[in-house]
């Protein structure tokens, strides 16, 4: 069997195993192949994103940050999902495969708008992304806010122009809601703000047990309790650009501006327990993964049966990936990930490793990246294939 996270090797099959599982009998690409597909659908995507940057109206200044972080070398898994998973119902025609294209390159302006901003001194506070000066490092705070700021509404534009002939507008408009959905208050921006929540607080020790973590404890505060605790409790002085209102704001359980000054300076409560941290990634990275694989069967005209098959294979993946991420940051080789080992650690997160230890992570993370496998049973095909091959590519990868 495949050592768990060991550098994919060119034409190794990495097709995870399946404990406990029934066999799928269609197959998974193997190593070379989903790399193969990875690099030549990220060139496209590059392609076409360059296109699309270069066709706006943009001051220099600020399309010399935008495009800074929108081509430092990412992977691209988030348009390339979109792309293979629009591919999955049948080959769909060149009208309809460049405006699918189009649009999932509006994925990608949306995360990379928000490596911008989690990069930031007020969140993350990381100085380097992809073995390089993050965007307010290289720049300056200000257009590196303006940059994502762009980057996400220009997404819009994007995505929204798509309609046409080959595209019907009722398809791009329900797929324009879904991506606004995951990026923002009730998926990915929400989940970043619960991160924050949960960093700086209580160090989650391993001498905990994943018993204890998981909920067990009737003491543990819940989401909208620990909010209103920190409310509350926060003597902290507000940051630049808070609002009075937001600075009045402590009559009720809604989380208000100025606790984001609180949890900045290491006041925020209790680490969440392992349901919490599973809903927090599902918000903050997960829906962003899942979002791809839903819009693609979208714009294809999948059927109800193939288009909930996709969206299952996403949340799963989505699962794995940050999970997988969480392990890289403790165990993984800074070189090759671009950035410091150890940040999370640093900055108090709370994530799997924390929580249960290397050893579990890795084993939740194939847990995860099996179900996506099998959320595709009966669906067949090379994009299908590629999807499959992915999910282990996911979990093996070193950066």
């Amino acid at each position: 069997m495949r050592r768990p996270f060991a550098p994919v090797a060119a034409g190794e099959n990495v097709t995870l195993p399946r404990r406990g599982m029934r066999v799928n009998t269609q197959p998974a690409a193997d190593a070379e192949d989903v790399v193969k597909a990875l690099r030549a659908e990220a060139g496209r995507v590059e392609e076409r994103l360059d296109a699309c940057l270069r066709a706006g109206n943009c001051p220099a200044g600020l399309l010399a940050a935008m495009r800074y972080s929108l081509f430092a070398g990412g992977k691209r898994i988030r348009p390339v999902l979109c792309v293979l998973s629009a591919r999955v119902p049948a080959p769909p025609g060149p009208d309809l495969a460049d405006a699918v294209l189009t649009f999932a390159c509006a994925l990608e302006c949306i995360h990379t708008y928000s490596l911008i901003h989690d990069d930031l001194p007020a969140m993350d506070d990381d100085d380097f992304r992809r073995g390089r000066p993050s965007c307010h490092r290289q720049f300056d705070e200000a257009s590196a806010i303006l940059a994502g700021d762009a980057l996400l509404t220009d997404a819009f534009a994007l995505a929204a122009g798509c309609a046409g002939p080959a595209l019907p507008a009722g398809r791009v408009l329900r797929a324009v809601a879904a991506t606004a959905k995951a990026a923002g208050s009730a998926g990915m921006v929400g989940g970043q703000f619960l991160d924050m929540l949960y960093t700086g607080g209580t160090e989650p020790g391993l001498e905990q047990t994943a018993a204890a973590r998981a909920g067990k404890n009737d003491a543990a505060p819940r989401l909208e309790k620990a909010a209103t605790m920190q409310v509350e409790q926060s003597d902290a002085v507000p940051r630049t650009g808070q609002t009075a209102v937001a600075r009045a704001g402590k009559n009720d359980a809604v989380p208000r501006l100025e606790k984001a000054a609180s949890l900045r300076t290491g006041q925020s409560g209790t680490a969440p327990n392992l349901e919490e941290l599973a809903a927090m990634q599902a918000m903050k990275t997960g829906a962003m993964l899942r979002l791809p694989c839903e819009v693609g069967a979208m714009l294809a005209g999948a059927c109800p049966e193939t288009a909930g098959a996709l969206a299952r294979y996403g949340a799963a993946l989505g699962a794995a990936f940050q999970i997988t991420d969480d392990i890289l940051d403790v165990a993984g080789d800074a070189a090759l990930l671009g950035k410091p080992v150890g940040s999370d650690s640093a900055a108090r997160k709370c994530t799997y490793p924390s929580l249960l230890g290397l050893q579990k992570s890795r084993e939740i993370a194939e847990q995860h990246a099996e179900r996506a496998v099998t959320a595709l049973d009966g669906l067949e095909g090379e994009s299908a294939a590629l999807l499959r091959g992915l999910a282990a590519y996911v979990v093996n990868r070193v950066f």
